[in-house]
């Protein structure tokens, strides 16, 4: 069987089992061949293979991300495609795989940040993923936080607590002042109880 007919649209399945279950076979067996006929199979004409292959890609990417991370240029081209799936998933791929291309991703974040204003919440969710990894690299860390910063000030108040939370690991002398004033001024935005209170336990463990 071939890539192709083992993807979920192909067994005429309307579940994701099929397209993790490859990507899992792809991992064990460390088959480059498999990622290369998936990334072929991106120009496919079927919007539901279109939809499985970038399924399978971005798992590969969470578990071995090595296997795809030659492809990340088109992965980039891939944010500005009209599908919304196919966006955000690329999305996702390029967040699998930030820490493995960090510089070739970190020169593009101008195109990321830019598909992450204009695409949708899961989008947006990727592309600070994406800024957050970066953001651990010294070389990187003062650019990718300014943007995340720019998330964090912009960013829809129910998605907040979770940047926030994400942030923690980044968080240095160097941009603790800045992160807890940025929450500081957001936090009077958020009317929910259960989101104050995430922000503010955020808050109590940047300011110990």
């Amino acid at each position: 069987m071939t890539v192709l007919d083992k993807l979920a649209s192909s067994l005429d399945r309307r579940d994701e089992i099929p397209n993790q279950e490859l990507a899992r076979e792809i991992v064990t067996t460390e088959d480059e061949e498999a990622v290369t006929e998936l990334m072929g199979l991106l120009n496919h004409k079927d919007k539901a293979v279109l939809h499985d292959c970038i399924k399978v890609l971005y798992e590969i990417g969470e578990q071995r991300p090595q296997l795809i991370a030659k492809h990340w240029k088109r992965f980039l081209t891939l944010l500005e495609h009209k599908d919304n799936r196919l966006q955000w998933g690329a999305m996702t791929a390029l967040g699998t795989i930030a820490r493995e291309r960090p510089k070739e991703i970190h020169a593009k974040l101008p195109l990321i940040m830019d598909a992450a204003d204009k695409g949708s919440v899961i989008t947006r969710d990727h592309a600070v993923n994406i800024l957050i990894q970066l953001a651990a690299f010294p070389k990187y860390a003062k650019n990718a936080f300014a943007l995340l910063n720019e998330q964090l000030l912009k960013s829809p108040v129910n998605q907040l607590p979770m940047y926030a939370e994400r942030s923690l690991p980044i968080i240095t002398d160097h941009n603790k002042t800045r992160f807890v004033d940025t929450l500081q001024l957001r936090l009077k935005e958020v009317e929910k109880e259960s989101r104050r209170k995430r922000i503010e336990k955020v808050l109590k463990k940047v300011m110990k």
